[in-house]
């Protein structure tokens, strides 16, 4: 029998790539890349997608979009198979051939995944890695883009600068976090007061669904269109792009960061600071970091508030406001800098304000291990709990630790909390993000850092929100709980799901049931389906 030419090239590239990572033909691995090659079908398409752990660039290719090393030991589970589509026929292809072939599906978009959920599991998976779905197209005329999902923050930031410098869009501070991730999570920036979160200003979607069908806003309907802003990543489908509304900002923005360490007031600052950010105008964005630094007597450690900020406007306008409204910041001229929007990107990224292709580069910033978790603050805390808070950042293990509290109000408090799946909205002061970072060689030490995440997170609960504790679903944290393998029920999943969403849970639930009710898109904190009948009955 004389086989046609195009499927031999595909069964003899599998048959190589096999026994380059010592897989037998008897192997259930062998399965998944056989169906993959038959239909990727070109030797030269195969060796750009398809990434065994015995290719030479497997190691590559998984590490290039990991920002915490945390989850790059030796000892972190790996997948089978990297994929890295090029195409969309090559997405529909790695979800036929998964689902056929009982490999769990990890989608990543970028990498900034706090608890490696994109790129990690316990049982044998595989990651679809949108790293060549990139592309951003910019429509100044109209002030939309184009944003696929494996582009970055910083690369969007980069193409709208490029048309224009008077509109922008509210997403996150941190360059380097892909778009897909964020979005999917809500996702908030410098102008989150002004325009509320990146899902807010999504219009439209391009999905794949559990079926392999090309969806868009029309076709998938308002609920899933819903969920997919703000529900998490890996639960309904892959999103592909997104379609979103640039917002106006002026050609000149004022920044500002002013420094209190606990010599000087810090504490009382802040204290006052609580009553005060989240009234203030929409256009004016501010937020407190706090650290531990050295101190002026050689030898010792304090701590630091940094109260950083921007408002939608100059420099004279900022000094008055905030002389008026908040004036023991002491807020003085030489704290100040004009600049374009795209400049304050980089200036709240922690980047030199030098050239604006630095948001193309990925490796800019330092990539540590860290472990993350969030709290939402709706009654000012008593200056006793701040001097509490302060205290443990002279800690040992807090030497690189951060608590990133940023005000919330202006167009947050206007939003009902059922609007999107994101329900943080009015009521709130601020949120309040714990992240404790370590060096990758202290990895074999992690637990020291994470028991000190834990008791600062502990320590917090007198002045957090309550029933439920609230979290941000994209500081993922499975100290919260997390899903079984294989069946998790709708009780149990409630236990994180109601912290994240609220309410809103119960409608994602919905959702997933009527989308994806056998539960392929899954993870340690993805939405679950309803039960089935037939797994009620045990068949």
């Amino acid at each position: 029998m004389k086989f046609p030419q195009f499927s031999m090239l595909p069964f003899l590239m599998v048959v190589v790539m096999l026994s380059l990572s010592g897989t037998t033909l008897s192997h259930p691995h062998w399965d998944f890349l056989h169906c993959l090659s038959l239909r990727l079908a070109n030797y030269s398409t195969i060796s750009k997608v398809i990434y065994v752990q015995n290719n030479p660039s497997y190691s590559s290719v998984l590490n290039a979009s990991i920002h915490n090393t945390r989850f790059s030991t030796p000892a972190t589970p790996k997948p089978f198979a990297i994929i890295t589509p090029l195409k969309t026929s090559h997405v529909r292809s790695t979800l036929y051939c998964s689902k056929k072939h009982g490999f769990q599906l990890r989608i990543r978009s970028g990498g900034h995944d706090v608890e490696g959920l994109s790129y990690v599991s316990e049982v044998p998976f595989v990651i679809l890695d949108l790293l060549n779905f990139r592309a951003i197209k910019v429509d100044t005329k109209n002030e939309v883009a184009w944003v696929q999902s494996g582009a970055t923050l910083g690369e969007l930031y980069y193409a709208i600068a490029a048309k224009t410098n008077t509109l922008a869009f509210p997403a996150g501070m941190c360059h380097t976090v892909g778009a897909g991730g964020h979005f999917s999570g809500g996702g908030y920036g410098t102008l989150f007061r002004k325009y509320g979160l990146a899902a807010d200003n999504i219009i439209d979607a391009r999905m794949i669904d559990v079926n392999g069908r090309i969806l868009d806003r029309k076709s998938m309907g308002e609920d899933v269109f819903w969920a997919i802003r703000g529900g998490g990543g890996n639960t309904f489908g892959i999103v592909l792009a997104w379609k979103i509304k640039l917002v106006p900002v002026p050609a000149v923005v004022t920044v500002f960061t002013v420094n209190k360490n606990l010599e000087q007031n810090a504490t009382k600052i802040f204290h006052r600071w609580q009553y005060i950010a989240h009234k203030l105008p929409d256009d004016l964005f501010m937020n407190v970091w706090i650290t531990k630094v050295n101190s002026s007597q050689v030898g010792m450690k304090t701590v630091q508030a940094t109260f950083r900020g921007m408002l939608l406007g100059g420099v004279d306008e900022l000094i008055a406001l905030i002389q008026d409204k908040f004036p023991e910041l002491g807020l003085a001229e030489e704290n100040c800098n004009e600049m374009s929007w795209i400049e304050s990107v980089l200036y709240f990224g922690g980047l030199p304000l030098q050239s604006v292709d630095i948001l193309l580069d990925k490796n800019a910033l330092p990539t540590l291990s860290l472990k993350a978790k969030s709290d939402y603050v709706k009654e000012p805390i008593p200056e006793s709990g701040i001097e509490g808070l302060m205290s443990m950042f002279l800690e040992e293990e807090a030497d690189n630790a951060v608590a990133m509290i940023p005000a919330f109000g202006g167009k947050m408090d206007d939003i009902p909390e059922n609007e999107l799946p994101y329900p943080h909205r009015a009521g709130n002061l601020f949120e309040a993000t714990y992240i404790v970072q370590w060096t990758k060689e202290e990895n074999a030490e992690s637990g020291k850092y994470i028991s000190w995440s834990r008791r600062l997170y502990s320590y917090m609960t007198p002045y957090v929100s309550k029933s439920p504790r609230e979290a941000y679903v994209n500081y993922r944290d499975l100290d919260l709980g997390i899903n079984n393998n294989d069946y998790t029920s709708y009780e149990q999943a409630s236990i994180w799901g109601f912290k994240y969403f609220k309410n809103n849970f119960k409608r994602l639930v919905q959702v997933k049931t009527k989308v994806d009710p056998m539960n392929f898109f899954r993870n340690e904190q993805s939405i679950p389906p309803l039960l089935s009948p037939w797994k009620k009955k045990g068949n």
